[in-house]
Order: C-alpha cells, then structure tokens, then sequence
C-alpha cells in the first residue's frame, strides 16, 4: 500500500485527534481549573509543573511502547507471568473496574441531571453502554470514529468555553496562591491523574490502527505514531492550559473547599448561563464517550490476544459493557475502594519498565525485573502505611517508590555481572 505524504499527514491528523480524545476524560476537565484556583497569580507554574507530570509522563510512555513496538514489548522484560499479571491489572483497573463505568456516571451526574430531568441513571446507563458497543464492536474503525468525528466535536465545545472565558475574565486573579507550594500541587496532580497508564492499553489500538492502515515498517509507523502523540500532546497543552486561566481568574473568588467539579459547572454557568451549561454537558459526554471507547476497546483486544483469540474481541467488549453498564450503577464507590490501592501498586513498576524501555532499552532484565520489584515493594508497605516510608525522599509528591527501585536496579545489576550468560539466558527463557 503505498502511502504519500497527503495521505500520511491526514492519518497523522485523525490519529493525534483520536490520542488526544482518548487521554481528555471527563476528570482532566476539572483538574486545570481547580489548580488555577490554587495558584493564582502562579497559575502558569503550577500548571507548567501539572503538564510535565500528567501529559509529560504519558508521551514518554507513548514513545517507549513505539520504540519497544508494542505496550507488551514495554511489559516483557519482566517476565512472561509477571508481565501478564501487570497488564491485566493495570488494564482491569483503569479499564471495567474504575474509569469505564465512572465515564458513565459522570456524564449523568454533570451533563443529564444539570440539564434533563428525571432521567433514570439505570436507563441512562443502558443507552450510554450500547452506545459504546455500537461504536467498539468494529475494532478497525474505533480510532476513525473518534479521531475524525468526534473529537472536531468536543474541540470545538471546548473551544467556545476557553475562548468566551479569556475574552470575557470573570474576576481578577488573586494576588496570592492559595496553596502553599503550586509547582509540588501541581505534579502531586499531574502524578495522581495515572495517565501514563493509559497509553499502555491506548498503544494496542493505535499500533494496530497505524498497521490497517499501511503503515508496517518501523519507520512509517514511528512517524505516524509519533507525529500522532506530538498533536495531541499540543493539543492537550492548548486546552488544559486555557482551563487552568479559567480557573485562576476566579482564585479571588472561590476557595480551596469548593469541589472540582462544582467549581467547573460555576464557571461555565457564569460565563454563558443556561446554554454554557449545555455546551459544556456536550463537552463531557463527548469526553467521556471517547475515553469509554478507547479504553473499552484496547482491554477488549488486550485480552483477546491474551486468549490467543480464543475468545473474540466482539465477545469481551460485550461482556466489558454490561459489567460496565452495572457496576456504574451499582456498588461503583466499592470497586474504586478496591481497585484504588491496586493502582498504587502497580503503578510504579509499570513506570519503571516504561523508563527502562525508552531510555535503557539494551540494559538486562535482571536490572528490569530488581528495579520493578523495589518500586513493588515500596508501594506495598506504603499502601500498608508503614511508618517508615514516610522517610523516603519524594514522599510528599508521591514518588517514594524512585529510591527503592534505584537500589533494587543497581544490586540487580551487580547480579547480572556474576552471572554467566549461559545462566542468565535460561533463567530468562523460563520466567
């Protein structure tokens, strides 16, 4: 299929759109705003800080699965069980278990209720689901839909909220933050969002998109992909730095008490009254539907090919919907109560082999597989709240776990020295 530069520059446009969609849930909407809040006159710091941590941390995850050729390439060096059980977690987790169902539920709570009344969240939840199973039964076309039609759609909603709130400020910006440390506020965010996460199970499908639509070699394809991530990347950083604006032009007149959410829905109302309001519920239901497709999607085929087809793709997007469909209804707080502290766990190791795969991707897997078991360690004891872990350096932001798994990588290495090759080999190959 031969491929011309018209062509790749349009592909690069619906996929970058698409990657853009995917990571843009419901939740980025109202982080940026509440940090302006805390910021105030610091707003661009701390939202410089928020970016590196949240979009900043999900590109490198980006580039390490396309320089690794694949999210499981990126997993591998641990080992084939240990790999297996990394992934299903993190995809469970921020997949089924947590974030497809709280798509749901959120668009209802922020976009139906402010607007529709007496809509039942049961029947909403219903329509919502098999809107999702229409759009992902096809798994070709997942990324064309979002890319190329819906996206355009929420940018442009997102658009017509940023720019009214720039031309028109609703208020000064207080002359003082209102926290105490922006830039720390700031990466503790960004950290918290996870969506360095995210791009491992959004790697299967738009590796497999870019592969359908020609691009097979390795070079192509690290155009696409990478020219891909760069848009969205801007993309990101126009919106989310706009919303962080909205929010600091307000800093002087709402507080830290007020929620996130209902800080966005004042902003909105203010700006342009009854029909903000229904922009901006069109804003997160679009957000929310193409994050519910992506990650609905890339699980679905994660374990498909874990099941070596077994299972079809259409049968695990079905069976993803209706728990989705119940658990965004029923018993929601308990599963982020479970699934919450699984996520802190294994976080960390899967940004180790995500460092390790684009920075160090010659270095052993012993050194793999110590680093990830000291970052494992230390988030076990931490979830335990060992008092200890408190002493780390980087508690406070959430990264406690960097010196466990520099010491853990260091004695590995020192292992991998002593170790024949011969040795080293069969103990990989049987892992």
């Amino acid at each position: 299929m031969q491929l011309n530069k018209k062509h790749t520059v349009r592909d690069i446009i619906v996929v970058g759109f698409a990657m853009f969609a995917m990571f843009f849930g419901a939740g980025n909407v109202i982080f940026p705003p509440y940090l302006g809040v805390e910021a105030g006159p610091d707003w661009l710091k701390g939202f410089s800080a928020y970016f590196i941590a949240d979009i900043g941390l999900a590109m490198f995850a980006v580039f390490a699965l396309l320089r690794a050729g694949s999210s499981e390439a990126v997993t591998a060096r641990l080992g084939k069980i240990p790999a297996a059980v990394l992934m299903s977690a993190l995809i469970l987790c921020i997949g089924p278990m947590v974030a497809i169902p709280r798509t749901a539920a959120t668009t209802f709570e922020m976009a139906i209720v402010p607007n529709i009344g007496g809509v039942s969240s049961v029947v909403f939840s219903i329509l919502f689901f098999a809107l999702i199973l229409f759009l992902c039964i096809r798994q070709s076309a997942v990324v064309d839909i979002v890319g190329a039609v819906l996206t355009p759609l929420l940018l442009a909603g997102l658009a017509v909220i940023i720019v009214k709130g720039i031309a028109a400020p609703l208020g000064e910006i207080s002359l003082t933050p209102n926290a105490d440390n922006v830039v720390l506020g700031g990466i503790k965010a960004g950290y918290q969002t996870m969506d360095a996460l995210a791009a491992l199970p959004f790697g299967i499908i738009i590796l497999r998109s870019a592969a359908s639509k020609g691009y097979t070699s390795s070079v192509r394809k690290f155009k696409l992909v990478s020219g891909s991530a760069v848009l969205a990347g801007v993309l990101l950083l126009g919106v989310y730095m706009g919303l962080c604006y909205l929010g600091a032009t307000v800093s002087a007149q709402y507080g830290l008490e007020i929620g996130r959410a209902e800080l966005v829905m004042a902003i909105v109302e203010a700006l342009m009254g009854k029909v903000g309001m229904v922009i901006f519920g069109v804003v997160v239901g679009l957000a929310c539907v193409t994050t519910a497709i992506g990650l609905t999607s890339s699980a679905a085929a994660y374990f498909t090919e874990l099941c070596r087809d077994k299972i079809p793709y259409k049968a695990f997007v079905i069976v993803i919907c209706v728990f989705s469909a119940v658990a965004s209804n029923l018993g929601l707080d308990r599963i982020v109560a479970i699934a919450a502290p699984v996520l802190d766990i294994v976080y960390p190791p899967a940004l180790v082999v995500i460092f390790i795969s684009l920075v160090m991707p010659k270095v052993s897997d012993y050194v793999s597989r110590g680093a990830a078991l000291g970052a494992v360690g230390a988030s076990v004891l931490c979830a335990f709240k060992v008092p200890a872990m408190e002493r780390l350096p980087l508690y406070d932001m959430g990264l406690y776990w960097i010196l466990p798994a520099v010491i853990f990588g260091f004695l590995a290495f020192g292992l991998a020295a002593i170790v024949r090759p011969e040795k080293k080999t069969n103990a990989e190959a049987t892992v």
